[in-house]
């Protein structure tokens, strides 16, 4: 080979790697840009502070809602919900408009096509009774208006008088209730035993 053909080599040939790493470098970046651009369903639409709503239905107030923080996913999800990442309490109202219960927790999402609320982390709900109830989790379906609950739940009353068990069940004023598996302790005046 010839000094000029050689030359002309050793000037074109990394010119041409790096034409060809540009261009393959290039059809990544799209890709990386498809994959960033596909994510934009999981952002949130709007961060809301001191949150506090109140619900009604046919000009009665039925719940009351505050959270320190609501993230909302409602517009650009395929699966909207709402998440209160920071905790949440939601007072419930009978037709009086007196509380009929509450639920508190370190952690909720409300599911828009569910119509479901689910509440986790160290949930405490107390009904008119005066039982509270404790959980890792408790599920609210709005339409059924129900609780529920798969893990293990914890019910004390006034009296000091303590269910546990799983697979918990009651309508949206947590009284009645039914639970699976359930022991317990149990305070028992003497008095009435003899009766």
């Amino acid at each position: 080979m010839n000094k000029a053909v050689l030359k002309k080599i050793l000037i074109y040939l990394p010119a041409l790697f790096a034409g060809m790493f540009l261009f393959s470098s290039c059809e990544n970046s799209l890709n990386d840009i498809k994959k960033i651009s596909s994510g934009e369903d999981d952002k949130p639409i709007s961060r809301s502070t001191g949150v506090d709503v109140i619900w009604s239905d046919s000009a009665k107030v039925k719940f009351h809602l505050t959270a320190p923080l609501m993230i909302d996913y409602t517009d650009n999800s395929p699966k909207p919900y709402k998440e209160f990442p920071k905790g949440v309490k939601l007072i419930f109202y009978n037709d009086s408009l007196k509380e009929a219960g509450n639920v508190v927790s370190d952690y909720a999402i409300q599911r828009e096509k569910e119509n479901l609320v689910e509440f986790r982390k160290n949930v405490v709900a107390t009904n008119a009774a005066g039982q509270v109830f404790k959980s890792d989790e408790l599920i609210y379906d709005m339409t059924a208006r129900t609780f529920k609950s798969s893990k293990a739940v914890v019910i004390t009353n006034k009296e000091g008088d303590v269910a546990e068990g799983f697979g918990f069940e009651s309508n949206e004023s947590m009284y009645p209730w039914q639970m699976g598996s359930t022991v317990g302790s149990f305070h028992v005046d003497e008095k009435q035993v003899g009766e």
